[in-house]
């Protein structure tokens, strides 16, 4: 399993492996770049189908977050981590520590955080083997009813984001009876999903776990679809919040949307998926710049929390991608090229 000459290595600081038999942990952690502030990134827990999936998978998204924070105007730098392994049946508290005590390990570089698989209370325990966790409300912040979970903040930003690219793309401003697909209605996708239904949308979900579906039909009136038609639904709108690489040679040729814009990470199988989107006049809304609520909600957690701030912050998600989407269509360049050569001149 190389992993200098790995499609995916981009420089990357720190590549780390660890295995722990007592519990079983089988992790990689990636920092990309600490220029801006250590690596900030999430941990995410999920059953790969190989090492070398896993490797791919936590390559990509610490490079991403690197970008990320630097979009998002945060003084930090990109990390991730995942554990191999089914958190439906896998995960012991266990594990967990020994996750943590391999975080502590790498000395600061990295700061772990909640990610898909995994969650607050997970992040508790790794606490207790290290201070470098973050997204933990504090008990001031515990007691005014927050928990520290950034799904909230991820999907207000996508929302936001959802909204600019409706005003770019269709040039209204409202999302009254607007048709949105969404790939994914977990934490993130489930809180979207509600935004946008009470925003008047239409919508269409599907996600892996039936009951997540039957909830958003049962209280937002959405239409339950099953996973392998999602993607080619006449809407006006498609939001990957699932997992990532779902926008591939096969996927954009049956999309049927005019906007991508969702809160996976890594929605792009290849950066040439970028072009074949442009080329399809399909907007694309980079991920690793309208998914950037949680890290900004984990920025500013702490006892002088202040969630007007917060917001505040939350709104530039949009005014950012409205600069993208502007200098796309003067360049006739791809949103995510633009958006990378943003984050370039402030990170590198």
């Amino acid at each position: 399993m190389p992993v200098f000459t790995h499609p995916e290595f981009d420089a990357h600081e720190q590549v780390c492996f660890r295995f722990d038999r007592a519990s079983g942990l089988k992790a990689i952690i990636a920092v990309h770049n600490t220029r801006l502030g250590k690596g900030l990134g999430g941990c995410r827990m999920w059953p790969y189908a190989s090492d070398d999936e896993a490797l791919t998978d936590v390559l990509r998204l610490s490079r991403g977050m690197t970008y990320k924070a630097a979009l998002a105007g945060l003084p930090q730098g990109g990390g991730k981590s995942v554990i191999i392994g089914d958190p439906r049946h896998d995960k012991t508290p266990a594990l967990i520590q020994a996750m943590g005590r391999f975080v502590h390990s790498l000395g600061g570089s990295y700061v772990v955080a909640e990610d898909s698989g995994t969650s607050v209370a997970d992040m508790r325990l790794m606490a207790a083997e290290t201070p470098y966790v973050g997204g933990l409300a504090d008990a001031a912040s515990i007691a005014a009813g927050r928990t520290g979970d950034p799904s909230p903040a991820t999907a207000l930003g996508v929302f936001i984001g959802i909204q600019a690219a409706v005003r770019a793309k269709l040039g209204r401003d409202d999302l009254k009876g607007l048709r949105v697909a969404i790939q994914g209605v977990g934490n993130v996708g489930g809180r979207l999903a509600r935004h946008l239904s009470e925003a008047g949308a239409k919508l269409w979900v599907t996600d892996l776990h039936l009951p997540a579906v039957e909830r958003c039909v049962r209280e937002l009136g959405a239409h339950g679809v099953p996973m392998d038609v999602v993607q080619s639904l006449d809407v006006d709108v498609f939001a990957p919040c699932a997992m990532g690489a779902v926008l591939n040679d096969h996927s954009i040729h049956q999309l049927k949307a005019r906007i991508v814009a969702g809160a996976a990470n890594n929605q792009l199988a290849r950066p040439k998926h970028d072009h074949a989107l442009l080329e399809r006049g399909i907007l694309y809304a980079p991920d690793y710049v309208i998914n950037a609520g949680g890290i900004i909600d984990i920025f500013y957690e702490g006892p002088n929390y202040d969630e007007a701030t917060v917001n505040a912050h939350l709104q530039r998600i949009g005014h950012t991608l409205t600069q993208i989407f502007e200098h796309s269509a003067r360049e006739k360049r791809p949103t995510g090229e633009i958006a990378d050569r943003m984050a370039e001149a402030i990170f590198r």
